[in-house]
C-alpha cells in the first residue's frame, strides 16, 4: 500500500519507525494559537475541530523537542524537513530546529504569501505564514525549480552568460573578441524562498471544512523540491490528509499521523477521491485579473476611487460612501449608449445596495428596456469631452444668434 493512515499521538507511533526510513517530513503542528479551532463543512452538516491551548511556553516546547528528537532518527541521511508555522511560535520553533538540525544543515526561511480578508483590527493584517526547511546532512535532495521571468527583465540578462569577476561581482562573460557568450538553453528564474500561493478560498473544490487545512499546491511544491518519485513521506500532524493527497498525485508513498479520529476519517475519504483546486491566479498572473477599462479610470483620476475588476458594470467605487452603502461608478464605453451603459451599471450596483449610481457619459442617445427614463439611483454625468462639446454647441448657438449676418464678415478677422 502506497499511503497509510495512523490514528494517535505521533510520539509512539514513530519510535516504532526504522531509523533512516523517511525522505520528507513535513509537519503543520499547532501553533501556539491558545485556542479552539473550529470549521464547518460547507454543507454545514458536519464541525470539526481541534485544541491548541497550552499551560506554557515550557509545555509547547517539550512538546515539539520530544517529537523532533523522533523526526530526526528517521529521516533519511539525504532527506528534508519542512516545519510549518506562523507568528506565534516561530522564535521558539527556530531554536529548537537548529539545536536538533543544527545551523548547519538550515537551508531556508520559506515565506508562503496569501491574501485573505480580515475583519478590521489595530494591527497589521496577517498575510503570510514560514515553513522553515532544514536538512539532516549536507547531501540532501534538491530538484531545483523554476519561475518565469520577470516583466522587467531586459533581453542581455535572459540571452548572455554571466560570470563573477576578480571582485566576485556579477558581469558578462565575454570571448576574446569582447563579444558576449550566449547563456544556451534558459529554464527561467529559480524559484525563490517568498511563494505567492493562493490560500483556499471558501468554495475552492478541495476544501473540506477542517481547519487550518492548506492548499495541495502547497503541499506538491514543496514535495517536487526535496522528493522522487516512489520516496516515502511523513506527515505526523496530517489533518485532513493534504499533504497524502499532494503525495499521491506524484507518485509517492506516505504516511499520515493524526490524534483526531475525525481528521483520519477525513483524510481517507480524500484519498479515495482525490480533488485538487486549480489556480487561474497562478496560471495566468496576477496581472490577467486587470481588467478594468483603463480610459475609465482615467477620466476618474482626482477622486478618492477603488478601481473594480472582473465586474462588467462597474469601474470603481469612491471610498466615500453615504449612510455606511457603497457608492459604485461607471463610465460609458464608445460603442454603447448612455441607456446600455445604465443598463449594466444598474445590472451590477443594485444587489450592492448603492443608494446612488453614478454614470460618466462620454456621448448621448439610446434606449433603457427597464422604463422610459433611468431609474432613480442612476445620475449621469457628463464628461470631459461630451461637456465640452455641449458647452461648445451652446455658446456657438448663443453667439449665432447675437452676431450680424452680413455676408462674407468673420468676428475673428481684423484689419491689417
Amino acid at each position: 500500500m502506497n499511503t497509510q493512515l495512523l490514528q494517535g499521538d505521533c510520539l509512539p507511533i514513530i519510535r516504532e519507525f526504522n531509523a533512516n526510513s523517511i525522505h520528507l517530513i513535513y509537519l503543520d503542528p499547532p501553533f501556539f494559537t491558545q485556542k479552539t479551532h473550529r470549521l464547518r463543512t460547507k454543507d454545514r452538516q458536519r464541525e470539526f475541530s481541534f485544541d491548541d491551548v497550552w499551560s506554557s511556553h515550557a509545555e509547547y516546547t517539550n512538546f515539539l523537542y520530544e517529537r523532533l528528537q523522533e523526526i530526526k532518527r528517521v529521516l533519511h541521511p539525504t532527506g528534508s524537513i519542512f516545519f510549518h508555522c506562523d507568528r506565534n511560535a516561530s522564535h521558539i520553533i527556530r531554536i529548537l530546529l537548529d539545536e536538533i538540525f543544527g545551523v548547519r544543515n538550515f537551508r531556508s526561511e520559506i515565506i508562503w504569501h496569501y491574501r485573505r480578508w480580515s475583519n478590521s483590527q489595530k494591527n497589521l493584517l496577517p498575510a503570510h505564514q514560514t515553513i522553515y526547511y532544514y536538512t539532516k546532512s549536507d547531501t540532501y535532495t534538491f530538484n531545483t525549480m523554476y519561475n518565469e521571468y520577470s516583466t522587467a527583465t531586459n533581453v542581455d540578462q535572459i540571452l548572455q552568460r554571466r560570470k563573477r569577476d576578480v571582485y566576485g561581482k556579477s558581469v558578462y562573460d565575454l570571448d576574446d573578441n569582447g563579444d558576449f557568450i550566449p547563456g544556451g538553453a534558459k529554464k527561467g528564474v529559480p524559484l525563490s524562498d517568498v511563494w505567492h500561493i493562493p490560500y483556499l478560498n471558501p468554495k475552492a473544490k478541495e476544501r473540506v471544512g477542517y481547519p487550518t487545512q492548506k492548499p495541495i499546491l502547497l503541499l506538491e511544491r514543496i514535495i517536487q523540491i526535496a522528493s522522487n518519485e516512489n520516496d516515502l513521506i511523513l506527515d505526523p500532524f496530517c489533518g485532513s490528509g493534504t499533504t497524502l493527497v499532494a503525495a499521491t498525485l506524484l507518485h509517492r508513498r506516505s504516511i499520515g499521523i493524526d490524534i483526531s479520529s475525525d481528521a483520519i476519517e477525513i483524510a481517507h475519504s480524500r484519498l479515495a477521491k482525490p480533488i485538487k483546486s486549480e489556480s487561474n491566479l497562478l496560471k495566468l498572473g496576477r496581472e490577467a485579473y486587470k481588467t478594468t477599462y483603463e480610459e475609465a479610470l482615467a477620466l476618474l483620476k482626482g477622486l478618492e476611487i477603488v478601481p473594480v475588476q472582473r465586474n462588467k458594470g462597474i469601474d470603481a467605487f469612491l471610498k466615500d460612501d453615504i449612510d455606511g452603502c457603497p457608492i459604485p461608478i461607471r463610465v460609458q464605453r464608445p460603442n454603447e449608449t448612455i441607456l446600455e451603459a445604465a443598463t449594466d451599471l444598474y445590472n451590477s450596483a443594485k444587489t450592492k445596495k448603492a443608494l446612488i449610481m453614478l454614470l460618466i457619459a462620454i456621448q448621448e442617445g439610446g434606449y433603457f428596456p427597464f422604463a422610459n427614463k433611468l431609474p432613480s439611483e442612476v445620475f449621469v454625468i457628463d464628461g470631459p469631452a461630451l461637456s465640452i462639446t455641449k458647452t461648445l454647441e451652446k455658446f456657438k448657438l448663443a453667439h449665432q444668434d447675437r452676431r450680424p449676418h452680413i455676408s462674407g464678415d468673420s468676428p475673428c478677422e481684423t484689419d491689417p
